[in-house]
């Protein structure tokens, strides 16, 4: 065990100095940093709890999903209706959580079901493994027909919800130009926002509260905006503040609807010198936006962002280009947020704010003070236990241990891992852990030692024999840590990550570095006793 090759050293200090060389970045100014090249830029991302920041959970409002599923269940039926000629679209009809309908006199009823359980899909991916299908097709008999959404397919939408979500609300939080946000799916309907630096939640929440779906569609000359006389076709909106909150009639019908827009940018009027948010659509959309405009000049539409009227400026001429702008008494900040959320897409269903908090950066500052009073006394106490017990030996440990914190912060760099107040404590546990692997040694040599062995004999038994005990006991503290990485959340998993990167670089810094120590000095100095 003390006989280590040359290439063996090598690889040992190459990898040591490499992953210790890792963590220099984070012991310089941002500013300085930011001036290196771009591989040399990795660090420790400081967490919410350490820097301050803004915690957000959301939840998937479930019976909006519910809702949609079952509108386009409605819509899916009238189609099929309206393709076979079973009836009148307009006779399909929402029931509770069941859509109805009756065909007409004489319609070919083996035709409507086959038509009808076409509308049923199965579940699990295109083979439908899951055996499940998202729709029940009833015949109650005499021509009537009932829907219902399955209760699975609820739930994988609401499962496609979250996982879109998090992407759209990821793509939200980086417009707003911040370090490091962490947005993870927390349950089956939930996710977790954490924006560490960021000291205005107000406008996060501004941001993450809207769901951000705009359409263009045309205002509805035809009666006065009365909430007591609304036409079937159309809905009664009302404006922004800025419009005064001024009631709109509204056609359902969608001329183009933001799916369609490939950028929007703010920007200012050049004649009024107000902040407007300029669009552009894609083929699909600048062709059925310029056919609406082309057929409608003269006549006002309405551009509705969550079922509200931004605006709704009367059509002067014909919009060809595939662009345009959107104005709306916007404030500067109003207009960047409008362009962000434009850009990031709508969110698939609306999400509600279930827990919020803000963690000040003093707060912050006072944990990282007393992170690190108890990392040093911590240290300060093994490391003076160490050389106490084992002399020269407790030396040889204790650097390794400090050479294995550095290579903690170096591997947390390498993986632009945050670190948090947990992940803190992770650490000053692996210091105890490292020295652990390094008593059970030095024991096992002492009982050498005792057995009447050289001193040569007695170390290099001493690592050998030791070995299946440490790995044994680590190993089961990795499996602990893996469990907590993957069932727990948030700060539980921080301090999951730090404890098993600890794990490994304790058994590296056990087996090879303090090996690699003992070994030159035995062969240095050549001993008759071991020095413990």
């Amino acid at each position: 065990m003390l006989h280590i090759s040359r290439w063996k050293t090598i690889a040992i200090l190459a990898t040591t100095l490499f992953v210790c060389l890792c963590a220099v970045p984070n012991f310089f100014p941002e500013k300085t940093v930011e001036s290196w090249p771009k591989w040399a830029q990795r660090h420790i991302v400081l967490g919410l709890d350490l820097q301050g920041g803004s915690h957000i959970l959301l939840e998937v409002d479930a019976a909006a999903v519910r809702k949609e599923k079952l509108d386009g269940l409605r819509e899916d039926v009238r189609r099929v209706v309206r393709e076979n000629r079973l009836g009148s679209p307009a006779s399909v009809v929402v029931r509770g959580n069941t859509v109805e309908f009756r065909t007409r006199e004489g319609a070919d009823q083996q035709l409507a079901l086959t038509k009808f359980r076409e509308l049923s899909q199965p579940l699990g991916g295109f083979l439908g493994t899951t055996g499940a299908r998202s729709v029940d097709v009833v015949d109650a008999g005499n021509g009537l027909y009932r829907f219902t959404v399955t209760e699975p397919a609820y739930i994988e939408r609401i499962r496609q919800a979250v996982d879109q979500s998090i992407q759209i609300i990821e793509r939200r939080v980086n417009e707003l130009g911040t370090v490091e946000p962490s947005i993870q799916r927390q349950g089956a309907d939930r996710v977790l926002v954490q924006v560490p630096g960021l000291q205005d939640p107000a406008r996060l929440k501004e941001l993450l509260g809207k769901t951000a779906k705009l359409t263009f569609r045309m205002v509805d000359l035809t009666a006065a905006p009365d909430p007591g006389r609304v036409p079937p076709d159309s809905e009664l909106l009302y404006g922004t503040k800025a419009e005064n909150n001024q009631p709109y009639l509204i056609e359902k019908r969608v001329v183009v609807s933001g799916e369609d827009l490939t950028d929007a940018q703010p920007g200012f009027d050049q004649r009024t010198g107000e902040p407007i948010v300029t669009f552009r659509f894609n083929s699909n959309g600048a062709r059925r936006f310029a056919q609406a405009t082309q057929e409608n000049v003269g006549r006002p539409f309405a551009i509705v962002l969550d079922n509200e009227v931004i605006s709704a400026p009367v059509i002067r001429e014909p919009i060809l280009g595939g662009s345009g702008q959107i104005s709306g008494n916007f404030t500067i900040e109003q207009a960047n947020d409008l362009a962000i959320l434009l850009r990031a897409g709508a969110l698939p269903a609306p999400l509600t704010i279930i827990e919020e908090r803000t963690v000040g950066p003093g707060l912050g500052q006072d944990s990282i003070e007393k992170g690190k009073l108890a990392a040093y006394a911590g240290t300060a106490m093994v490391v003076i236990f160490m050389f106490l017990t084992y002399g020269l030996f407790g030396l040889f440990a204790n650097i390794a241990v400090a050479i294995n914190v550095a290579m903690i912060f170096g591997i947390l760099s390498l993986l632009n891992a945050t670190l948090t107040l947990p992940g803190i404590a992770g650490i000053v546990l692996t210091v105890g852990i490292a020295v652990d692997s390094n008593v059970l040694i030095y024991e096992r040599i002492r009982e050498e030692v005792r057995a009447g062995k050289s001193a040569i004999m007695a170390i290099d038994a001493g690592f050998s024999r030791a070995l299946a005990t440490i790995m044994d006991s680590n190993i089961t503290t990795f499996i602990a840590a893996a469990v907590l990485f993957y069932i727990g959340t948030g700060p539980v998993r921080g301090f999951a990550v730090t404890l098993g990167i600890g794990i490994i670089t304790t058994v590296f810094t056990a087996f090879t570095l303090t090996r690699l120590i003992v070994a030159t000095w035995v062969r240095l100095r050549r001993p008759r006793v071991v020095p413990i």
